[in-house]
């Protein structure tokens, strides 16, 4: 028990009940339990000023800390956008552990290739937990959890997590152990970086209600620090030996002072929580970290909590909830709480104008239909005003933040100040009236000097496809300088726009994390004729944009299709897949479905590309395929594997691609880990030549509880030296299980077992 904690109970029977609370003139008085007349009044016990002084400062920072985070505001930052967290709040789901390795793939691309019966696992926990170790067996007190590192993309719910972490402490629902939590926000804390504190003096900058507190508090009480937006950072942060700070009023810079707080040199009781996106989140050394944690953003349960927390109208939330159900990228979008907003946001404007009116189908148009709906609040009277003449007066300004988009994209800058601002010719005393798209973040007590980020990363993404869409009508060549082809004037052609897409989508094939990906397929729902039309207050008609876009469709599915071009990675042609239906191109679709309908199996040979769009179309799908039969499919073996995904949404699985090859390591983990979810719907698993670790990979997913295989024919050989291993596939869901070609020996008795229940066993004996 803390010092404090003792000092408080010690007084527990000395104070007035008020004392809690010592903004009441009561608390200041002195009582005693049983009181006895003949004792002097000089003898009565009093409260030290000391330990006073240190509840009304905590009282005050609780007060404090209550009313920065019981509000959360949702785009311009007005009292009309302002919202109690707790109404509005849906639990996330946070699971322990990460993927190992830094993924630096486009977050999106990360979510919407995971398929809906993978994303999310079962063992979660709620985010007042992160600090409380699981109870296991196993667990003692040198295992404590000091260090916490939770990641996840871009508006999945870092953040309005952390809120909710202080509301409730300071509401007293939870962590009520705690004494202070301090907040340090990477992105204030970069505002400082080049300055020198003590951990005491950078506290009071955050935190004034500190100022009469002793800076030895800190030694004595249980206090949590909360550095939120590692991957903002803008800060280098030093885990060596050469500086380290142990005294809260030793001066140093600011990020000697975070790096010792983390390594534990500095403040070692504190308990320490890290907030990142994955791939900035190796900046801190493993070993200073004892639990990681991911957030993964919503279920479906979750999906259709919030949007009925936050619309008041339920015949409008079941119709929204309805619609995002149907329409694929939205749906997949959505375990993003985020987007949620913006979906939210864009639906809820379109259905209370018009009952009637036409839904967005895709990406595009809902980020359209955003900023119209984000502009359209500027005005603080809520007139309403024609989109085309509200775009037109507002034509220079979006202009220049999609300008600005553009630029701190390709720089790879997702924060940026006031001299990026001024570079496009924004106007700083005017930026913060577009705050629900460019978000102003700006502390006074730290630093004069402001921060802008976009609302979101897709929509930074979406402006500058706006900007790269607009500087092709007006043919702005500089601006296009990225897709250059230096051997031929392409912007010469009369067929500019096809030329430009062609371009744009050859240079996202280059890039092996997917940077551009989204600003393509941004870029191709910008150039179809109807969502011009949506913003021709900003830009003229191009007028053969319909064939370009149906040219540049043909040139996808021939990226796809071809086996004689060198193939496409998986995630790259899932992305092209996800273009097609941006543009509303649903042929490769309707082809992926016949193919896998068919009894004749592809009569024509499948690119690897094919095989790997086929897969994912499979894996998103709401139907379960009766049976994936991998032999069925000409292509080549690495198409055949490709194809392995699938069997998370299928009943039944023949995986022999070929009588000589054998499950790489990387698709049977990847089948394997698939096993192990209570989403999976495979029931029948045929026919594979596994290695060893194979086998084992495969011992493991089957003994899952989650498991609920019935059927395994293990035709080929295991080629294992473990025969103990075989013995482990016969968990108890297992009705049949065929080894034939396998000598089981001695371990055949533990297959037998009688508290299995196997109808049938097949295997080769001596």
């Amino acid at each position: 028990m803390s010092r404090c904690k003792k000092r408080e109970e010690g007084y527990d029977n000395v104070h007035s009940p008020e004392s809690a609370s010592l903004f009441n003139p009561r608390a200041l008085s002195v009582r005693t339990v049983g009181f006895d007349p003949e004792v002097k009044r000089d003898d009565v016990t009093r409260p030290d000023t000391h330990h006073l002084t240190f509840i009304r400062v905590r009282d005050q920072h609780k007060i404090n800390m209550k009313n920065k985070n019981e509000i959360l505001f949702e785009g311009i930052k007005l009292e009309r956008n302002q919202t109690y967290l707790n109404s509005i709040y849906t639990q996330l789901y946070i699971i322990e552990g990460r993927s190992k390795g830094v993924n630096e793939e486009h977050e999106v691309l990360q979510m919407e290739k995971i398929p809906r019966t993978q994303r999310l696992q079962d063992t979660s926990f709620y985010c007042n937990d992160i600090f409380k170790p699981f109870p296991e067996p196993e667990y003692v007190e040198k295992d404590k959890i000091r260090t916490v590192l939770t990641t996840g993309i871009a508006g999945i719910g870092k953040t309005v997590s952390v809120q909710k972490f202080i509301l409730d402490w300071a509401d007293g629902k939870a962590n009520q152990d705690v004494d202070f939590m301090f907040v340090l926000p990477f992105r204030e804390l970069n505002l400082i970086k080049d300055h020198r504190y003590s951990l005491h003096k950078l506290l009071l900058d955050f935190h004034p209600e500190l100022k009469d507190l002793d800076s030895k508090i800190y030694e004595e009480c249980k206090v949590v620090f909360i550095f939120d937006g590692l991957d903002e950072s803008r800060i280098t942060l030093t885990f060596s030996d050469n500086e380290n700070v142990s005294d809260v009023t030793e001066t140093s810079s600011v990020g000697i002072l975070i790096s010792n707080l983390m390594k534990g040199e500095l403040l070692s009781s504190a308990l320490i929580w890290i907030t990142s996106r994955p791939a900035a989140a190796s900046q801190i050394p493993s070993k200073y970290i004892n639990r990681v944690t991911t957030i993964q953003g919503f279920d479906e349960p979750q999906k259709e909590e919030y949007f009925r927390r936050r619309i008041s109208d339920e015949d409008q939330a079941n119709r929204i909830i309805s619609h995002i159900r149907r329409v694929r990228s939205l749906h997949i979008m959505c375990h993003i709480p985020v987007f949620c907003w913006i979906s939210s946001t864009v639906l809820q404007k379109l259905l209370k104008d018009d009952l009637s009116a036409e839904i967005p189908q895709t990406l595009t148009e809902i980020y359209i239909h955003f900023l119209l709906t984000q502009i359209n609040m500027r005005n603080q009277k809520y007139e309403e005003r024609d989109p085309d003449e509200l775009l037109q007066s507002n034509r220079e300004a979006i202009v220049k933040l999609a300008d600005l988009a553009f630029k701190e994209l390709m720089k790879g800058n997702v924060m940026f100040y006031e001299e990026d601002l001024r570079e496009s010719g924004i106007d700083v005393s005017d930026a913060s009236v577009y705050s629900g798209i460019c978000t102003e973040i700006f502390k006074e007590s730290v630093d004069q000097r402001k921060v802008y980020c976009f609302i979101h990363l897709s929509f930074q993404e979406f402006l500058a496809a706006f900007h790269v869409f607009y500087s092709c009508v007006i043919k702005n060549m500089k601006s296009l300088e990225l897709f250059l082809n230096e051997q031929y004037q392409w912007y010469c052609s009369e067929n500019f726009l096809f030329e430009l897409l062609k371009a744009a989508i050859n240079k996202s094939l280059q890039s092996e994390n997917g940077h551009l990906d989204l600003f393509l397929r941004f870029l191709l729902g910008i150039s179809l004729l109807s969502n011009q039309g949506l913003l021709l207050g900003l830009l003229r008609y191009i007028e053969d944009s319909w064939y370009s876009v149906k040219k540049t469709a043909w040139y996808i599915k021939y990226k796809i299709k071809s086996t004689s071009n060198a193939p496409l990675s998986a995630d790259r042609s899932i992305s092209l897949y996800l273009c097609l239906l941006e543009v509303n191109d649903k042929t490769l679709d309707q082809d992926m479905q016949e193919c896998v309908k068919s009894g004749n199996h592809s009569v024509k040979k499948l690119s690897d590309a094919y095989c790997s769009t086929i897969a994912y179309m499979l894996q998103i799908s709401e139907k379960t395929l009766d049976e994936l039969d991998l032999k069925k499919y000409n292509t080549s073996d690495d198409g055949r594997r490709r194809l392995i995904p699938a069997v998370m949404n299928c009943r039944t699985a023949l995986l022999v691609p070929s009588c000589n090859n054998d499950l790489q390591d990387s698709y049977a983990k990847l089948l394997f880990d698939g096993l192990k979810s209570s989403h999976c719907q495979l029931n029948i698993l045929s026919h594979n030549d596994l290695q060893d670790s194979g086998v084992k990979l495969l011992s493991d997913g089957l003994k899952s509880s989650h498991c609920h295989l019935n059927i395994l024919r293990q035709q080929g050989l295991l080629h294992t030296k473990h025969t103990k291993v075989q013995a482990c596939l016969n968990p108890s869901h297992l009705r049949e299980l065929d080894l034939s070609c396998n000598h089981p020996g001695k371990s055949v008795r533990l297959l037998s077992n009688p508290y299995y229940r196997l109808d049938k066993l097949k295997y080769v004996q001596h």
